[in-house]
This record gives C-alpha cells, structure tokens and sequence, in this order.
C-alpha cells in the first residue's frame, strides 16, 4: 500500500519555529571561530538558497560540530539541507546516511533548544517517509509517533494518522511485533484519535480509509476471533464498557450476530447505555431463542427510544408477535393495528397476523350453538388476509366457511350479517364456502 503526505500540514510549525529562532545568536567569543562561523553560516545558507543541498552540509557540519548551540535556525534550515541532500543522491548508503541526519537534527534540536511540542509532528512526518519502508526502522518510527502523543496529546496535523496506522500495519506484518488482540488495541487507539480530530472538525476520510484497507488486508478480525478471544476477555471481565462496545461493533461490522460474545456484549450495552437499536436487536434475539416473555419488557423500552414513527410500528409488530404467542390475541391485535396505523408500509403485514390470529380462534371462540357463529371466526380471517392482498390465506379462510346446508338448518342465509362474539366481536357478512 502506498501512502502520498506532503508538507502543506507542516509548514506553519517550520516557519514558525524559524521565526522564534532569530531572536538571539550565540557566537563564539573567539575571533577566529566568530569569524569561521558567520562564513559557514552564511555558506551554508547560500548553498541552500540556490538548492546546492549537498555542498550545504559541508559548512553546516562544521556549525553543527563546533557551535551547536549557535541558533535554533540552524536545525530548522538544517532540516531542508540534509531533506534535500537525500533526494539529490543516488547512492542508497549517503541517502540513508542524509535521512538519519535530518532525524538526528530532532535530537540535537530537542538537547539545545527544546520546544519539542513545536516540531515533533515534523519529526514523526520524516520518520514515517523514511522508514515506512524499513523492516528494521519502522518500529523507531512508530516510537516517533508515540512520542508524538505523549508530548501533545494529539495530532495536529490528521493527515499523520494515516502513516500511524500504516506503520503499524507493516510492523505487525514484517516483524510479527503484536498479537492479533495487540494490533486492534492499537488500532483502536488510534481510531479515538481520529475521532476526536473528526469531533473538531477536521476531514479525517484518508486516515479512517487507511485504516479500513488495512484491517480488511490483514484478515484481523473474524466471527471466531470476536467469539474467542475478545468474548472470553468480556466474560473474565463483564463490566469492560470499552469491550462490549469494541464487541458490539465488530460483531456488526462483521455480521457475527450469533455469537455468545455478541449477546453479552449487547446485554450490558443495552442495560447500561440502551438506545433503540440496541434494545430492538436484543429483542430480537430473544424472540429468535424463543424468550417471548424476557423480550416483552425490552421491547416496551425500545418503544420508548423509539424516535420515528417507522422505528415504533417495528417494535408494534414485535410486540404483536409477543402478545400472540402468549395467546394474548385481543392485544396482538391492538398492536398490529397501531403498526399499520404508524407505517403504511406495514398494513399488509399487521393484517397477515391479525387473520392468522383469528384462524387460531376457532377452539377458544365456539360456543357449539351455532355452526354459523362458530365459523364466522373464519369469514373474519377471510376478510383481514383480503385486507394484507394474501389470496392464499383467503381460499384457506373460505375452506372453513359454513356450508349452505348449515345456514338453511339454522334459518340462514348468505348475505345476513353476524356478530363473531367472542375476543374477535366483529360483525360479519355470512357467506359459504360452496
């Protein structure tokens, strides 16, 4: 994978440095050296001027041995000296030896002037574009990105967490430097940083796309992984927030909804913090397990997180599903209905329900009086999957109509109307089923 910076994000914190660094020069109080070192300064400043980088390190070297603590500019301005001199040679050797001086002038900077927080994203931005590519030297540059967090707090400068990530993706995979549990910490740290940089304002697509293409190329996590290690890390320790969240959303991520860790997970989560998908997917999961009655309360949450009128005729018709298999019929109904009063979208089904409940009725309904009254239940059943457009259940519905004989034994006939009595009440035109 290969990640283009470019210096833009940076410049502000050079020229900045640069300007703070003028303010006082400290030149030999020997004549001879004096003299030495304003040449050299001003050699090596004209060499730079006219992009001569590699006859500027000559004199620079001489600044840098024998005054080192002559300016703050002369590790600034160094900074593009050795930078250019490396991209100016062709020999691997004086190119690598350029880049260690640049890196080295961090050092030397940081032992005589200090003021690390000003330049050590400079530093970690030379760090990555050197040695990203190094199996040996990427860990040092990742101990230049850490520094960088323990000196600010932070990354000024966004564009950097993409190297972060990057660099230690190839330290991971060239010198097995982290478990896998290792790696998604890490990664994760760095995500919160990405976060609150996104939390601020700043466009952070490049580091969070990096990020992505990376954890797909290592086949990090899987459903076995979430399952294994990180549930066995929550069950040891069920009151780890911060894992039941990295739980749920990989479970999510991943489509390992059917995992131990996964339920756990989304337990603390929703008993914890709830919000409406989270109790709506706990839910859900109950009633899949056939836990009807322990989904029936969260349910009722969710219908109180619940935010759009869609949102509520979803959990209407759970709760519909709830109340008909612990043969609360009349309160299926309601529910159901309230679904399809809420979400048009949702009649056809909420009238699919409310006709297989009525199909249901027929033994806690009949009286055994009336044929025709008994079998009206049915003619409602018709008439509600007529309602949800199902041909399939209103033929199975008409199977189950009285018969002609039946009327006409009771003095009755097609077209009179009936009242279906029992939890149903529902007043129906009588027709036959021949």
């Amino acid at each position: 994978m290969k990640l283009k910076f470019v210096l833009a994000g940076l410049v502000t914190f050079m020229v900045a440095g640069f300007a703070q660094a003028q303010d006082g020069w400290n030149w030999p109080s020997d004549e001879k050296m004096e003299a030495k070192a304003r040449e050299y300064n001003a050699a090596y400043s004209d060499y730079l001027n006219s992009e001569q980088y590699i006859e500027a390190t000559k004199p620079l070297n001489w600044l840098l041995v024998n005054v080192p603590e002559l300016n703050e500019s002369i590790y600034i301005k160094g900074v593009s000296v050795y930078h250019g001199a490396q991209g100016a040679t062709d020999d691997a050797a004086k190119k690598r030896a350029y880049q260690d001086s640049v890196l080295t002038l961090f050092d030397l900077r940081k032992q005589y002037f200090d003021r690390e927080d000003v330049w050590i994203e400079n530093k970690a931005f030379y760090a990555y574009n050197y040695n990203r590519g190094e199996k040996t030297k990427v860990g040092d540059a990742i101990e230049v990105f850490n520094r960088v967090i323990e000196v600010n707090g932070e990354f000024r400068t966004p564009s950097l967490l993409a190297g972060y990530y990057d660099l230690v993706y190839r330290n991971y995979m060239w010198n097995k430097a982290y478990s896998k549990e290792e790696i998604i910490s890490k990664y994760d740290n760095i995500t919160a940083l990405v976060e609150a940089a996104q939390a601020n304002g700043v466009d952070v697509a490049q580091a969070t796309g990096t990020r992505d293409q990376l954890i797909v190329a290592m086949e990090l996590i899987d459903c076995d992984f979430i399952e294994n290690t990180l549930g066995a890390k929550f069950k040891a320790n069920p009151q780890d927030e911060a894992l039941a969240n990295q739980i749920f959303k990989y479970s999510v991520q991943y489509k390992c909804l059917n995992t131990t860790a996964f339920n756990m997970a989304l337990e603390y989560i929703d008993t914890n913090n709830p919000s409406f998908s989270t109790s709506q997917v706990r839910a859900m999961r109950l009633m899949q397990n056939g836990d009807y009655e322990k989904a029936q309360p969260i349910l009722e949450k969710a219908l109180t997180l619940a935010e759009t009128d869609v949102q509520k005729a979803d959990v209407q018709m759970d709760l519909a599903k709830v109340h008909g298999q612990a043969n609360r019929k009349s309160a299926a109904r309601s529910a159901a209905m309230e679904a399809a009063r809420l979400d048009a979208e949702k009649s056809k089904d909420a009238w699919r329900l409310i006709a297989q409940l009525y199909m249901s009725s027929f033994n806690d309904c009949k009286g055994g009086e009336s044929r025709a009254k008994d079998y009206s239940v049915y003619i409602a059943a018709y008439n509600a999957y007529q309602r949800a457009g199902d041909s399939s259940g209103m033929a199975q519905a008409k199977s189950r109509f009285p018969s002609k004989e039946e009327l006409f034994t009771e003095g009755l006939q097609a077209g009179q109307t009936i009242n279906t009595g029992c939890w149903i009440g529902e007043t129906v035109t009588l027709a036959t089923r021949d």
